[in-house]
């Protein structure tokens, strides 16, 4: 039976509506995946709630964060890690972010630390530099050899200290200059000599007479640094004798230095480097993160060593 024509219209108008209602809800889903797409990609945790506080969107990241919907504080601290709260109205929507703020946290901690820390080096410095010289006057005068190095001992870790805090809150600057690996030998016996320590230890060397360019007093500073934990280690060993070796490598592209050391393993391997930490009762979590900032303005690395206990140092041969 043929449809008047006006029903054949209908039916025309009626077919078209449908197809464009599926064309619109298929764009609709497009839009909404993207949408999603976009919140999941999104740096922060992120939730959408009703006014009856029921979630409606989140991504992966807001998931795993439920206690922060619990909380009206503009931030909050969760498993070590510090969010910053941000809460904004659309329409009668609640949208909640939640950024991780902990490394600019950190930051700001050391850089006030750092502050404190050259401040009072600076304070420091002038009165040590005076008694070292007294000291000197004194050993002239009287015969108190054993008592005057002990003080002198003291006296060269608290200078130690101030170099490396005064260094830490100025920042690291390489000079470079060629000199052979044998200098440093003669110059780290010195320094050791200085450092206290009951056990017997027995140092092996063997930086030989080949060319490097690179700071020579940071780079002596940071194998200082690797060999007075290296005694720190075999102090708190139960073994009454120790081996600390430093050995130079090279290849075609990079000068190497090893640290070896006989004393305990490392307790903590995630926050050897990290700044103001430290698990060892001498020491104030410094000497490491500092002789990596070196290194690092050496275009180099420092990395855990993979075959003995101890530390391996990266330096391109040319900076």
């Amino acid at each position: 039976m043929k449809l008047p024509q006006n029903s054949q219209e209908l039916l025309s108008n009626l077919e078209y509506l449908i197809n464009q209602t599926y064309e619109v809800e298929n764009e609709f889903k497009e839009l909404k995946n993207i949408l999603n797409g976009v919140i999941e990609f999104l740096p922060q945790a992120l939730w959408v709630i009703d006014n009856d506080g029921n979630i409606i969107a989140q991504n992966s990241k807001a998931s795993t964060l439920p206690d922060i919907l619990k909380t009206d504080e503009p931030e909050i601290e969760i498993k070590d890690k510090v969010y910053l709260i941000q809460k904004s109205n659309l329409n009668d929507k609640i949208i909640i972010s939640a950024t991780d703020i902990t490394e600019q946290k950190r930051n700001q901690r050391l850089i006030s630390m750092g502050q404190m820390a050259a401040h009072l080096a600076h304070e420091i410095r002038n009165p040590i530099g005076s008694i070292s010289i007294l000291l000197s006057i004194l050993n002239k005068k009287c015969n108190a050899n054993e008592i005057i190095f002990d003080i002198k001992q003291a006296i060269f870790r608290v200078e130690r200290i101030i170099k490396s805090t005064l260094l830490f809150s100025k920042g690291v600057k390489i000079k470079p200059k060629t000199f052979l690996v044998s200098e440093l030998k003669k110059e780290l016996e010195n320094i050791v000599s200085y450092y206290s320590y009951t056990k017997e230890i027995d140092f092996i060397y063997f930086l030989p007479d080949i060319e490097i360019n690179a700071d020579f007093e940071l780079l002596l500073l940071v194998l200082q640094n690797m060999i007075f934990n290296a005694i720190d280690a075999i102090e708190e060993d139960e073994n009454e004798l120790g081996l600390i070796e430093i050995i130079y490598q090279k290849d075609n592209n990079f000068h190497y230095f090893n640290i070896y050391d006989s004393g305990i393993e490392f307790e903590n391997k995630n926050i050897l480097f990290d700044t103001f930490k430290t698990t060892k009762t001498k020491g104030n979590g410094l000497g490491l993160s500092l002789s990596l900032q070196i290194i690092k303005a050496h275009n180099g690395e420092i990395n855990l060593s993979e075959n003995k206990k101890g530390f391996t140092i990266k330096i391109p041969l040319f900076l």
